[in-house]
């Protein structure tokens, strides 16, 4: 039986990991943008991540949940990662953190 971390400690990790994955077009990470909607992390390490875009229209669509994939695979006890693409509801500047519309110039 592989030894993997609490779930929360796993859930910290793929926050602390998303933090590091950036929309080429936008200076600030997919998780302050709060293009991510859910995070679910079992105790086996699979994780399932629900996120959207800024826009349908977005040129990095079919990127980005490669890349949100990627770095959630790397987080110490995950053991894979599955992300959905949702629209419903749409992404708008409210879901931003504090920080992120400070840093975009919307305060």
């Amino acid at each position: 039986m592989v030894e993997r971390p609490p779930v929360e400690t796993m859930r910290e990790g793929v926050v602390s990991a998303l933090r590091n994955v950036y929309d080429p077009e936008i200076p600030v990470d997919v998780y302050e943008l709060g293009l991510i909607y859910e995070i679910e992390v079992d105790a086996d390490g699979f994780v399932d991540v629900l996120m959207t875009l800024t826009s349908p229209a977005c040129p990095v669509a079919g990127q980005m949940p490669i890349m949100i994939k990627a770095a959630v695979e790397q987080v110490q006890g995950v053991e894979a990662a599955e992300v959905e693409l949702t629209w419903d509801p749409p992404w708008s500047q409210d879901r931003m953190s504090e920080s992120a519309r400070l840093q975009l110039g919307f305060m």
